[in-house]
């Protein structure tokens, strides 16, 4: 059977790619968190369709659905045994068809549609032994919940979790006039019976503690309770009867057993005549084992050291328990709406491969700078992007392909995108920065212009001049097309920075062609660049941290 690639980053639509790269049963876990906006009124989700035009501020992971001709054909595919080859069951087909005609073309059935097309192939895709926990939020997750019965199969429905994302929703005094929502929805299926589970455990909570382990033993200080023993049911249950401690009762243990645990002490009688007991201690329970509701786990706090600045990043922990519970070290976990790469950070904490994708240049630089900075991973093959000029030409022209072309160029020169990792934003004619420092550490600002079209003397000396407006040291300019003669003696007229730090002049505007960037060429600047995106926490491995807890 063939397998996967693993370790490595997909550009582009996830359902070409599972099609085109993800052979059959060769992923053993999938994560998806597919986008869609909570925050977003509920009945906005179900407004009509027509007249509805794109917005060029909208967040670059824009987390809404619309229906039109993807929606359509994917609604085709589902629906017309002609158009899938049998590829798609008759439950999937009903159900799909249902929900159009229930609730309608919106936003809500575009998204279940594009979910279900992808859902049946991320079946396909996933081992005997794999699962699937799908995150969404509750104005879809009854929906979804219908379209993975179908997909997979009533009984394989595992569990929903309910995931408690904040503390409160307090703006009742603001009109809100329903409840708070607070949490989140994974739903959690498998593709057979027999499934991959390593059970979970999680802390006993203090009242739970103070209530059952409530004794400390002298000389240890280690927390005990005092446990029944007797045999509910007695001889009905199968339970033996015979005498303890000078007290006659239906046992939990075979009288072997009992003797075995009176020699360890673990017996005790609490006062005399009294039923004896079981002596446990706390250090010796794994925990309670992990139920379906998940408050323990915060969200990524403003201030947390692992927060990126991604709005929808989740929490590491999630997705650590998740891959620990549903795989095992070695195992290949996919995320096909992988955002900014938490689910690929915990596969490759635990030890497990992965692989990611995503449909924007932006995620893609993201991931790469947090596997790059977490793990020390600094070339992680991304297949899908441009290789050569002809492909890049091609990636501009394709449809919303002015903005993955900018993304795509400014990781070319590890900038970062003008006004942060989310809006596509007013520009001002710039598209990204690169900051660094010189002389007593005073922080300078390199700004950069992409181009994919034609380009002309006039674009140079407009830089040039926001250059100076702004104070900033250095400008590069990054053009698909060749620049001219006129366009090289602009640049020249700009002069030079110099570093005090380092003693060097660097040109003050320089060009670079994206034939060039392909070859290798970087711009000149001083040494001292700082990162682009805000730098993730370097990671532990759970092997490492382990060998040197057991070695001391």
């Amino acid at each position: 059977m063939a397998e996967a690639a693993r370790d490595v980053l997909y550009y582009g639509d996830n359902l070409a790619i599972l099609r085109r790269y993800v052979p059959d049963e060769s992923v053993d876990l999938v994560y998806l968190d597919p986008p869609f906006n909570s925050n977003r009124d509920y009945n906005v989700i179900f407004r009509d369709e027509s007249g509805r035009t794109s917005d060029a501020q909208l967040l670059a992971f824009e987390d809404t659905w619309h229906w039109g001709p993807a929606a359509e054909a994917a609604y085709a595919y589902l629906t017309n045994t002609a158009r899938n080859d049998g590829r798609v069951t008759a439950g999937v087909s009903a159900i799909i068809g249902a929900l159009r005609a229930g609730l309608g073309t919106n936003q809500m059935t575009a998204y279940l549609v594009e979910m279900a097309v992808r859902l049946v192939e991320l079946h396909r895709v996933l081992r005997a032994t794999g699962s699937l926990y799908l995150h969404c939020d509750p104005s879809a997750s009854h929906y979804l919940k219908l379209v993975l019965d179908a997909v997979f199969g009533p009984t394989r429905f595992r569990s929903e979790i309910a995931w408690k994302r904040s503390s409160a929703h307090s703006d009742t005094k603001q009109g809100r006039r329903q409840h708070g929502r607070i949490h989140d929805v994974l739903l959690f299926y498998t593709k057979s019976d027999e499934w991959t589970w390593n059970p979970v455990y999680t802390p006993h909570d203090e009242a739970y503690t103070e209530r059952f382990y409530r004794f400390t033993e002298p000389g240890t200080g280690r927390r005990y309770g005092l446990w029944d023993i007797t045999g509910p049911g007695g001889a009905a249950k199968g339970n033996p009867s015979y005498e303890v401690m000078g007290v006659t009762r239906f046992w939990r243990y075979s009288r072997a057993r009992m003797d075995e645990l009176i020699r360890a002490g673990r017996i005790v009688q609490p006062k005399p005549g009294s039923v004896p007991r079981e002596v446990r201690y706390l250090d010796e329970t794994p925990g309670v084992p992990l139920q379906d509701l998940w408050a323990d786990i915060p969200p990524v706090a403003a201030q947390a050291r692992e927060r990126l600045g991604w709005d929808t990043q989740k929490p590491i922990a999630l997705l650590e328990r998740i891959i620990e519970a549903s795989s095992n070290p070695g195992d290949l976990v996919l995320d096909p709406f992988c955002g900014c790469g938490t689910a690929l950070v915990a596969a490759q904490k635990l030890g497990r491969s992965w692989l990611g994708i995503d449909v924007t240049y932006l995620a893609i630089a993201v991931m790469r700078a947090r596997l790059r900075d977490s793990f020390g991973l600094a070339d992680i093959p991304v297949l899908g992007q441009p290789t050569e000029v002809e492909g890049a030409r091609a990636l501009a022209q394709s449809p919303d392909g002015r903005y993955q072309f900018q993304w795509w160029a400014l990781a070319l020169v590890d900038a970062a995108p003008a006004g942060g990792v989310e809006r596509k934003g007013a520009d001002r004619g710039i598209d990204g920065v690169i900051t660094f420092t010189d002389q007593h550490g005073k922080l300078e600002t390199v700004l950069v212009s992409v181009k994919s079209g034609s380009v002309s003397a006039a674009m140079v000396r407009d830089l040039r001049g926001t250059i100076n407006r702004e104070g900033a040291a250095i400008g590069l300019f990054v053009t698909l097309e060749e620049p001219s003669a006129p366009m090289r003696a602009e640049a020249a007229t700009a002069g030079a920075y110099h570093s005090e730090l380092w003693n060097r002049d660097y040109p003050r505007l320089q060009i670079l062609t994206v034939r060039e960037l392909l070859a290798g060429e970087r711009p000149r600047l001083p040494p001292f660049v700082l990162p682009t995106y805000q730098r993730a926490e370097r990671v532990q491995l759970k092997q490492a941290a382990e060998q040197r807890e057991l070695f001391g």
